[in-house]
């Protein structure tokens, strides 16, 4: 992808907004990530993305990877195939730099800060928001790059999955739900079986030419009733996945759910207080360890509606922490601990004829680092014919995880250091829309500076608070629809860098695009995706870019049946996402389904 590229992109984009689209339409009139409280999407201030169960059932992709990286700002790292580890890098942070939260529980180890996406099951998904730029003033720790919440399922009826797959991939899932007039229950289960193909290539240390397969299992339950003027609500997860790799395979365990009562407290204001736990334990027996990541939240909300167009937010929110690392075959424990964190923030939006203003605040407390004070504010006016102007700046922090505080290290190297501070960011931006109704487009610039930022680079590689980084960078995205035809495409321009170096932080394209279209005939619905992304920087050199094109179609068969196939890497093109470990040819993916 040349650096001609993006000019050439951003426009095509935008021109092919007055001809085709179709997300923008399947969109929710509400979402709640980017403010902690339902608003709609037309008056969202930040830069957020909404993938939509129809989008997820009209992609027919085998797991989340193939839907995020189609965001504008996302960058997707996996070493393998499916099921392998994976990194997701939001708008050139740090893979550790991402709130990432599942029907409104934080998931992310507190080991290693960052969130296995490669566990999550695409089957029990209902929902995904993406809220790009900081957002510590309403979440506190990690959410420098961004928010991505995933919303699960809740099924009515009865419906069932049927899919099988290149590389010996087959799967299936069922749901079950009822509604009443008080409230209703869901279940939804699923596995999938991938025998995989070779994850490393000879090059690679230890590199074994076998398969590294994959074996997933999953099972939800949520319920709610009315009590009253107030609902009840519960949503739990578990997923068991194996893993398997060159020199062994690890096991992974993870349990996330939320027991939640909402509802009005008088004529203009409602609350929801919620209690949310998250474990997460991933064994690798050929290494002789595993990590234990345990997580409880209390968080209350109050929303108050002030006049028509003004409201105030505040809310009281509770972590509590514990992890380590356990030798499995002495049974004793390498490191653990333990630790708290506890905040108040405030937040208010206001319009005042063309104009919308908001601004929040919010101060955590934690027992390892002490304070931290976290500010955002955003402006927008609405210029006419359908054009807006939006700035808005923000404050992040990311608390450290514990692997940097408190690892032993390897024979006294690389160990963590339990006096480290948390990273800090400050973020900076102004974007350009347009709604024509069938048809958007916006075009938003950032900065992002992170101060702070933890580096094993101490006395005998310790980590320390050293580093600094600064992300530049250009989002472009349009929607549009005509007829039959519809279209989503966005690009991106970032230029993430050390400052003390000025080398490009590794992993992360600095120039990437996709283009999505789809047509109805009839029955059918057909489509297209491509998606390109310059070369990266990566450990002992870089990697060229590459571009892969991917083709989709389902049909209605009648009956409550339908059925859908998938083709990715078309081409057949060879191309690397981290050194050393190979990425999958052409592949195809048959879904069937029937609902009752």
């Amino acid at each position: 992808m040349h650096r001609s590229s993006l000019p050439v992109l951003i426009a095509g984009t935008l021109a092919a907004s007055s001809v085709l689209a179709d997300e923008a339409a399947r969109q929710p009139e509400v979402l709640v990530t980017s403010h902690r409280t339902e608003l709609p999407v037309a008056e969202a201030l930040a830069a957020v993305s909404v993938v939509t169960r129809a989008a997820i059932e009209s992609a027919g992709a085998l797991d989340l990877i193939e839907l995020l990286r189609r965001e504008a700002g996302v960058d997707i790292v996996r070493g393998g195939g499916y099921g392998q580890q994976t990194s997701l890098f939001l708008r050139g942070s740090n893979s550790n730099q991402v709130l990432v939260l599942v029907d409104g529980v934080r998931v992310a180890s507190v080991n290693v800060g960052g969130y296995a996406w490669e566990h999550l099951p695409l089957n029990q998904i209902e929902r995904i928001e993406i809220v790009r730029g900081p957002r510590a003033a309403l979440y506190g720790s990690d959410a420098v790059g961004g928010v991505i919440q995933i919303f699960t399922r809740a099924s009515e009826g009865f419906e069932a999955g049927l899919r099988v797959g290149s590389h010996d991939t087959t799967g299936a899932d069922i749901g079950l739900g009822r509604r009443g007039a008080r409230g209703g229950f869901s279940l939804r289960a699923g596995y999938t079986d991938a025998g995989g193909f070779d994850a490393t290539t000879p090059d690679n240390f230890g590199h074994d030419p076998d398969r590294d397969g994959f074996l997933a299992r999953n099972l939800s339950l949520g319920g709610d009733l009315a009590l009253g003027g107030q609902t009840l609500a519960l949503r739990a997860l578990r997923t068991e996945d194996r893993a398997d790799f060159d020199q062994g395979r690890s096991d992974a365990l993870n349990d996330n759910g939320e027991l939640a009562l909402a509802g009005p407290l008088g004529e203009r204001a409602s609350h929801r207080l919620a209690l949310g736990l998250a474990r997460e334990t991933l064994e690798t027996p050929a290494f002789f360890n595993r990590y234990d990541s345990r997580r409880r939240q209390l968080d209350w909300l109050v929303d108050l509606q002030l006049a028509p167009e003004h409201a105030l937010l505040f809310g009281l929110a509770w972590v509590g922490e514990r992890g380590g690392l356990t030798d499995t075959f002495s049974g004793e424990e390498r490191f653990g601990s333990r630790r708290s964190n506890r905040a108040a923030f405030a937040s208010w939006r206001g319009g005042f004829g063309a104009h919308s203003l908001e601004l929040a605040a919010r101060h955590d407390d934690n027992s390892v680092f002490g304070g931290e004070t976290t500010t955002q504010g955003a402006w927008g006016w609405r210029l006419g014919r359908g054009f807006a102007l939006r700035a808005g700046f923000g404050e992040g922090f990311r608390a450290p995880n514990f692997n940097e505080l408190y690892s032993p290290g390897f024979g006294g190297l690389f160990a963590g250091n339990p006096l480290l501070g948390p990273e800090r960011s400050r973020n900076a931006e102004l974007a350009l829309g347009w709604d024509g109704g069938d048809t958007s487009a916006e075009l938003r610039a950032f900065r992002t500076a992170v101060d702070d930022l933890i580096a094993f680079a101490g006395t005998d590689f310790q980590a320390i608070n050293i580093a600094r980084a600064r992300i530049d960078g250009i989002e472009a995205s349009a929607a549009a629809r005509f007829g039959a035809w519809s279209l989503r495409a966005n690009a991106t321009w970032q230029d993430a860098r050390d400052r003390e170096s000025g080398q490009r932080l590794l992993r992360r394209a600095q120039r990437k695009g996709n283009l999505l279209a789809e047509r109805e005939l009839g029955r059918w619905r057909v489509g297209a995706e491509l998606h390109a992304a310059s070369g990266i920087a990566d450990f002992g050199g870089s990697l060229p870019g590459y571009a892969t094109l991917a083709l989709q179609g389902g049909r209605e068969l009648g009956r409550g049946f339908d059925l859908h196939l998938r083709l990715d890497n078309l081409l057949d093109r060879d191309y690397t996402l981290v050194s050393g470990y190979t990425t999958p040819g052409a592949t195809a993916l048959l879904n069937l389904r029937w609902r009752r």
